[in-house]
Formats: C-alpha cells, sequence, structure tokens
C-alpha cells in the first residue's frame, strides 16, 4: 500500500509517500480501505518528534481519524460487514491506503456526508464529548467558552455546545475567524489580538470553558468561572507550567481537568464511541451538526496540509484523500 511517512523528524517536507506492506487484521479488527483521511494537529507534533505513538502503533505514519470502506474483517467481529462505510478513530496509521481498526472504535458513515466530511469527525468528536460534555459537565444553559474556535476542535465545540443548548463565547485572531464562528452558532466572538477576552466577558460569567493555549490564559480562564464551573484542558500550546491560587480554586469550588485521548485504551474509546454515536450522531444525520471542511487535498500534498495547519488559518478542519 502506499502511506504518507515521517522519514525523520522536521519541518513539512520530511512527509515522503512511499510502499509499505498493507496491516495485518486481528481477530476483531477490521480493515478500512482509506478513502480519506483528517489532518489534526498532534500529525504535527508527531511529524516534529514531540509526541511519540503508543506502544503497537506504526511511529512512522501519522493520522488519527479515517473514513472508508471496510474490505476484510476479523474472524470474531460482529458489528459490520465487508462493504460497509464507516470512519473511525485510530492511533495512528491513518495516512495509508489501507488502515486497520478495532470493530469498537468505528461508526456508520451518514448517508448524507462524503468520505471526506466523514473524515473530519472522529478525532474532534471523540475529543469534544469526552472533555467538554462528560468531564466539563455541559448542560443546556450554560455559558461555555471554547478558546480558539475557528479550528478543528473549536468548530466542532462551538456546534455541539450550541446543539446541546448552551450560550457560546470564542475567543479567535482575526475578524474572518470570527465571522466563521458566529456562522456556526458562538453568540459572542473576542479577537486577542485586540481585546481581552477576561475583561470582554467578565460581566457574563462562564461556567465550562475549553482551552488549549495555557500559558498566561490560565488564571484568566480561573478569574471569570462561576462558582461550580469546569476549566477543561487539552493542549497548552503557551506553555504548560502555570501558577494557581488555591484559594480561588477552593472558593468557586472549580474543577480543573484536561485529559489526552490517543494513549487511552481500547474498552474506554469503545464507550465513547457508544455514547457518541447514541447522543452525536442523530444529529449528524438529521443534518443539525455539519463538519467544516477547510481544504481537501491529495495525500500525496501531505506537506502542504502541515503547512496550513501551522500558520493557522483554518477555519474547519484539513482532509487527505487517497
Amino acid at each position: 500500500m502506499k502511506a504518507v511517512v515521517i522519514t525523520q523528524p522536521g519541518g513539512p517536507d520530511v512527509l515522503q509517500v512511499e510502499e509499505l506492506e498493507q496491516p495485518r487484521v486481528g481477530d476483531l479488527d477490521v480493515l478500512i480501505a482509506v478513502k480519506a483521511a483528517g489532518v489534526n494537529r498532534p500529525d504535527v507534533f508527531q511529524r516534529k518528534g514531540n509526541y511519540p505513538a503508543p506502544a503497537g502503533v506504526d511511529p512512522r505514519i501519522p493520522g488519527l481519524e479515517v473514513a472508508g470502506v471496510i474490505v476484510e474483517k476479523g474472524r470474531l467481529v460482529d458489528s459490520w460487514n465487508i462493504g460497509d462505510p464507516v470512519c473511525a478513530l485510530v492511533a495512528g496509521g491513518g495516512y495509508a491506503n489501507y488502515v486497520s481498526v478495532y470493530q469498537g472504535h468505528c461508526l456508520p458513515i451518514p448517508p448524507n456526508l462524503t468520505f471526506e466530511a466523514a473524515a473530519a469527525l472522529p478525532e474532534t468528536v471523540f475529543t469534544v464529548w469526552d472533555n467538554v460534555f462528560r468531564r466539563g459537565k455541559l448542560q443546556a444553559g450554560d455559558h461555555f467558552l471554547v478558546h480558539g474556535g475557528a479550528g478543528g476542535i473549536g468548530s466542532t465545540a462551538i456546534q455541539l455546545g450550541v446543539l446541546f443548548g448552551a450560550e457560546v463565547y470564542t475567543t479567535v485572531s482575526s475578524e474572518e475567524k470570527g465571522d466563521f464562528c458566529q456562522s456556526l452558532g458562538a453568540s459572542k466572538v473576542i479577537n486577542y489580538k485586540s481585546e481581552d477576552f477576561q475583561l470582554a466577558l467578565a460581566d457574563l460569567g462562564v461556567d465550562v470553558i475549553l482551552d488549549s493555549i495555557g500559558g498566561a490564559y490560565f488564571e484568566k480562564n480561573i478569574a471569570l468561572l462561576n462558582p461550580d464551573g469546569h476549566l477543561v484542558y487539552i493542549n497548552a500550546m503557551q506553555g504548560a507550567k502555570v501558577e494557581l491560587n488555591l484559594l480561588k480554586l477552593m472558593q468557586k469550588r472549580i474543577t480543573l481537568t484536561g485529559s489526552t485521548l490517543r494513549a487511552r485504551d481500547r474498552q474506554f474509546k469503545e464507550l465513547l464511541r457508544n455514547e457518541i454515536w447514541a447522543k452525536v450522531w442523530p444529529k449528524i444525520v438529521s443534518g443539525d451538526f455539519k463538519p467544516v471542511l477547510y481544504h481537501v487535498l491529495p495525500f500525496e500534498e501531505a506537506p502542504e496540509a502541515h503547512r496550513l495547519m501551522e500558520d493557522s488559518v483554518l477555519l474547519g478542519k484539513v482532509v487527505l484523500t487517497f
């Protein structure tokens, strides 16, 4: 099969297409002929050598989400049939013609979605559902702040927050990104380059914050949160070491949490998949939630896809086609 391979740690140009052996299928796995693969920021970290693949995953091939057709299945697979169109969360190996996936990490592709649109779903939806709704306990009527609303995670968080009845605010770096986030349902957008989000939201208060920035945002997040609020971290791009005034945490009864998804065990991801299938998938099937594609590129142009990720110009997701 053809695969996009990290030939050595470095810039986008270290991504090269190579011929590799097709992956083997375990008893509970399915083999997906990949039609499209989502591009995510962890792929960039892995390419740079800063995000090692979990044990058992080929470290040469990035890619955490795919969409395609099942062409082979293990002898104990009872959830899927050959020919089924599915999208799936994978721990790596998504940038390839074929990927082997545990049956419990797949979801059916709704008939109203293309393979490209479906490939933009698993990583962001799994991440947002786990962190915002399970850890952050987001409820209808809550005030929800999403930092960096224009990217894949942000655009997913905004849409799901609105669909489940929250009032959604977001921070962005440009007027174009602000307009984009408002089109997804954000009721207030703060351009952090010209306005302090803490001051802009001080009178409104926030119940749940999803942050991937860290650094100087941490203290402002704590100040903004309402009593019994939840602060959830999924990255720390501005710095992972922060100072916390424990008295503020206790006085407001704040829940501080965060997670990474890739290394979680198979059973956890399957339980998460089951919740998403029951609670989120109907909104995708109905068309209420729509994955937003910024650019779709052939897999041979993976270096360009990574440049787009690093330029932070995204309005939605970047997807590779195979």
